[in-house]
């Protein structure tokens, strides 16, 4: 089969790495997807009616097919040792959660179609905001807090979902997961890695109930002491190295998650408000994006009902 033939097939990815796998001829597989195309029924068809490759193409596949389903491999360890004098490093074995971290984040960028939205908040209302409730909070006792700028995040994260609810969702090969509630998923740098303890129904939940759930969570996050069910599902994420005096990132999406917002420092900068030139506080984000799932509008309008809430605290209370 020629590579101008193999361009006019219509064929899913799915559908076409399955069909590699079972050594089947795409140019022999009838499609009964829109408009001819092939699809995974249709391989699973051809399987169970016994149908094999040409010989031809068996020993050579085109050009088209082995650059779509063969990507390249990474070095082999004994190809990297060999660029190192003996002596000149140290290896240290990868633990369990290195490992889990690896496959997992490698899944995300190889299956996950991502891109990416930046937008500026000014935070000035939040932070003298923090400031008056962090000083009317009780000394001690059960109902004592101290609210950090995260814990506002995470509840105008939250509160952003239910504004744009088709974003609060899932990607299946079955069909959408769209969610009814907002569990706010929060990375903790631990030592040899993270974890995203998540914050349930965040959208419900005080300021005050959000930084003493995330403080106990991160608290033993540290401490590897989470269950599972403390860190695994939730519908979004939030990685903030702001405290890093990063100013912007692109974060990579935490699957199943369809979204992760990446949060950078607040630092002063000089805003043009009306005629004037005025200093300002003001934090870059940047929302990483599942595109099967949300659309550029889609998450523009996250983005900006977050921002929103984030420069207007008063509706986080409402």
């Amino acid at each position: 089969m020629s590579v101008a033939a193999s361009e006019r097939i219509r064929i899913s990815p799915l559908a076409r790495r399955l069909a590699k796998q079972a050594g089947l001829t795409l140019e022999a597989l009838a499609g009964s997807g829109p408009h001819g195309r092939i699809v995974k029924r249709d391989i699973e068809a051809a399987i169970e009616g016994g149908a094999k490759p040409s010989p031809s193409e068996s020993a050579a596949p085109t050009h088209r097919e082995v650059a779509v389903a063969s990507p390249p491999a990474a070095l082999a360890d004994d190809k990297i040792l060999a660029l190192y004098d003996k002596g000149s490093y140290e290896l240290l074995p990868h633990d369990k959660m290195r490992r889990v971290i690896a496959e997992r984040l490698t899944l995300a960028k190889q299956t996950i179609p991502h891109f990416y939205l930046s937008m500026d908040c000014r935070i000035d209302e939040l932070m003298r905001a923090r400031e008056r409730m962090n000083a009317a909070s009780p000394a001690d006792g059960p109902r004592a807090y101290k609210l950090s700028v995260n814990d506002f995040i995470i509840k105008a994260m939250a509160l952003a979902l239910q504004e744009v609810p088709a974003a609060n969702a899932t990607w299946t090969e079955a069909g959408m997961l769209r969610h009814k509630y907002s569990d706010v998923g929060v990375a903790v740098a631990i030592d040899g890695g993270l974890f995203t303890p998540v914050i349930r129904h965040a959208e419900v939940k005080s300021l005050s109930e959000i930084s003493n759930e995330m403080r106990d969570l991160a608290d033993r996050a540290r401490k590897r002491r989470l269950a599972p069910h403390e860190y695994q599902g939730g519908t979004t994420s939030i990685s903030n190295l702001g405290m890093y005096g990063i100013k912007t990132f692109d974060a990579v999406i935490n699957p199943p998650h369809a979204t992760i917002l990446a949060v950078g420092a607040a630092e002063r900068r000089p805003v043009v408000s009306g005629d004037a030139l005025v200093p300002a506080t003001v934090m870059s984000v940047t929302l990483s994006c599942d595109h099967r799932v949300v659309d550029g509008a889609i998450g523009a309008a996250l983005l900006g009902a977050f921002r929103a809430f984030v420069e207007d605290p008063v509706r986080m209370l409402v």
